[in-house]
Parts: structure tokens; sequence; C-alpha cells
């Protein structure tokens, strides 16, 4: 019988895998081609672990897969696909089958990437297991702004399908949200932002601003600079807000940095 934990176990196994040709590559060139054999290997990392794991059914609906698009495909085809909206990462399971797109769409046809879902941290994020990541298997920490969505397998362990949650403990539900007790800061008089071949802006404000992400709870670096991972994590911040999301950090964004989080 195939289950999550099974995949997840193969997934583990081959963490720290780096270059190619490596197993991975080795073993889907073997029934599809040498062509494989230093090709991108993200998908031929889960139909690897799929297949090692027994899993094949449930992971490969569309059987052994290589390109990423129509991997999702078979998923939507099966009506087991979910757009990575944050609502619907924070139902997502260990064992999903999540598939990135680094121009921040949910359109299926641009997905560039694929990993395995490890844990879902809330707020839109999991932690993934991912073949072909820096051409090495690796954890990742990935938010709803890069994922364009998942898909669901039908493992053997009580799965009913997108809506068979039946059975599953419930998540507590989170309290509401106080009023603002903590003094922001005066805004700095500029917005902070990241555009794709400008200079990264940098400063004081850009470093008292990820400070106190930190302090939220998101994994940011406090290094002065604004770049693309900052971007990333005021965008996630901005949705969880109920703000405009557009990755710049200006007067509203920059107040509610400072508002009491749920506790």
């Amino acid at each position: 019988m195939g289950t999550a934990a099974g995949m997840l176990a193969a997934a583990r196994a081959d963490i720290g895998l780096a270059g190619r040709p490596n197993r991975i590559t080795r073993d889907y060139s073997a029934r599809h081609g040498n062509g494989f054999l230093s090709a991108p290997w993200c998908d031929m990392a889960i139909t690897y672990w799929a297949r090692k794991s027994g899993n094949q059914a449930a992971v490969l609906p569309g059987g052994d897969r290589a390109y990423t698009v129509w991997h999702a495909q078979d998923f939507q085809r099966a009506g087991r696909w979910h757009p990575g909206t944050v609502a619907n990462l924070n139902r997502a399971r260990p064992g999903d089958i999540v598939f990135f797109d680094w121009g921040e769409s949910d359109s299926i046809g641009a997905i560039d990437h694929v990993g395995i879902v490890e844990k879902v941290l809330g707020g839109g994020r999991v932690q993934t297991i991912e073949g072909n990541t820096g051409d090495r298997c690796m954890r990742r920490i990935r938010s709803a702004a890069v994922i364009a969505g998942y898909g669901r397998p039908a493992y053997d362990e009580g799965d009913e399908g997108d809506e068979g949650d039946e059975g599953q403990e419930e998540k507590p539900q989170p309290k509401p949200r106080p009023k603002p007790i903590v003094q922001a800061p005066p805004f700095p008089g500029r917005y902070l932002r990241y555009r794709l071949g400008r200079p990264m802006m940098t400063g004081s404000d850009v470093a008292r601003w990820q400070r106190q992400m930190v302090a939220r709870g998101w994994r940011i670096t406090v290094d002065g600079w604004y770049g693309p991972r900052s971007a990333e994590i005021c965008r996630d911040f901005q949705e969880e807000k109920g703000l405009e999301v557009d990755g710049i950090v200006g007067p509203a964004t920059w107040a509610a940095a400072w508002e009491a989080p749920v506790t």
C-alpha cells in the first residue's frame, strides 16, 4: 500500500544528493532514454520516490513524469488539483506534490519546478523536499507567492479525495486579532521595494523593518538589503494582514509590522 509516510521517507533518504547524472536521473533514463541523464531532475525525483515507495498510482496518475506542467495537468484531470492560494496552502498535507512558478502566477502552464510537502507552516508557507534545487536535493521553505498549486495524491491511508478531511484532527481557529498596542516608529519616508534589474535598496530603515519581521516570526536575514527575499516576505505579510499585496513597504505595511501579533 502506498502512503504519504512512505513517499516522504523515500524523499528524505535522498537529501544531500547532488550533481548529475545521479541515481535519480540514471533510473529515469534507463526507461526513457539517455537524454534524461543530465536533464533538470526535480520531477524525475518525484517519479523516483513514488516508484521506490510503491506510490506510483497515487503520485503519478499519468505515469512517469519529468515535465512539471504535464504532471500538474495529470492532477487537474483527476480532480485533485488545488491552486496556490494562502487558504489552500494552509489546508495542504504532508505528501502533497507542490508545484512552483517563479513568475508568481497560479497558471499550470507557467510551472517551473516541483517538490513534496513535508510540513505545513501556516500563513501560506510550507516546508518541502525538492530535487534539483541548486542541483541538489534539499529542504526548502516556500510561500504562496511562488507556489502555483499542489496535487493531492490518492494515498491508501483513508484519503477521501480533495474534500475528504473527515476524521482528521480539527485545527484550532485563530483568535480575533487585537487592536494595535505597540506604537510603530515613524514611517522612514521612502517606499522600500525590489525591482529586478535595479540596484537593491539598502539602509537602516530596511534593517529595522527586517528586524521587526524576525520578531514577528518570519524567516528573513537582517542584512539591511531589500532584495527578492524581503519582497517575498512583504507580500506574504501583506496577504496575511489583508493589505494590498505589492511587495512594497509603504506606510500601511510599515505600521502593520508593529501591530501586536495574535497570541
